[in-house]
């Protein structure tokens, strides 16, 4: 495998970069010039090891390494203790991904959803949910007539399992929206 270099000033949003011993995505590339000296890039890079963000500054001329990157639409299919399975929906074939790289979206998961999956040097590194997900009440216990004041919320379950603050009107049986990256209620669906 050839390894592919670039000049930090030709560095772009969305690309995965190994620098210094360490490899990431660029979240941020904002090219700075100052009045003297030399021009320089500075980013912000979320470590694929890590998770964190951190900021980093090249020099205009100096050179980052390149990492081969793929993104693919898979579908969830089901999980077990071992890990989690999507299917990739051209070619059927089934794709475990480790469990540690879904714990943000804990009770969110439901089967059919169709998830973004980057892929670096072919080793799965992030999953991205849709904006949102539709999910059943399964349980909701009834709102107390009168209380209005404030936006009043009850804790609802849902198929899966997530507990959810929703407003008193959802019951035991509707289907409603819930935002991926907060976990929190939208609307009905």
């Amino acid at each position: 495998m050839s390894v592919v270099t670039v000049v930090a000033s030709n560095l772009r949003r969305g690309m995965a970069i190994k620098y210094k011993g360490d490899s990431g995505i660029l979240l941020e590339v904002e090219h700075r010039s100052p009045g003297k000296g030399a021009g320089f890039v500075q980013v912000i890079m979320r470590s694929f090891a890590s998770g964190k963000s951190k900021d980093l500054r090249f020099a205009a001329s100096e050179k980052a390494e390149i990492i081969q990157t793929d993104r693919q639409k898979l579908e969830f299919s089901y999980s077990d203790p071992s890990g989690i399975y999507f299917m990739d929906t051209t070619t059927y074939e089934t794709v475990e991904l480790p469990k540690e790289l879904l714990s943000d979206y804990d009770g969110m998961l439901i089967e059919n959803l169709v998830c973004e999956v980057l892929f670096v040097e072919g080793k799965p590194v992030s999953v991205e949910l849709p904006p949102s997900i539709e999910l059943l009440v399964t349980e909701a216990p009834e709102g107390l007539k009168g209380d209005t004041a404030n936006n009043p919320t009850k804790a609802a379950k849902m198929e899966t399992g997530l507990e959810v603050q929703v407003p008193l009107f959802v019951k035991e049986g509707d289907r409603i929206k819930i935002d991926s990256r907060t976990g929190k209620y939208v609307s009905r669906a």
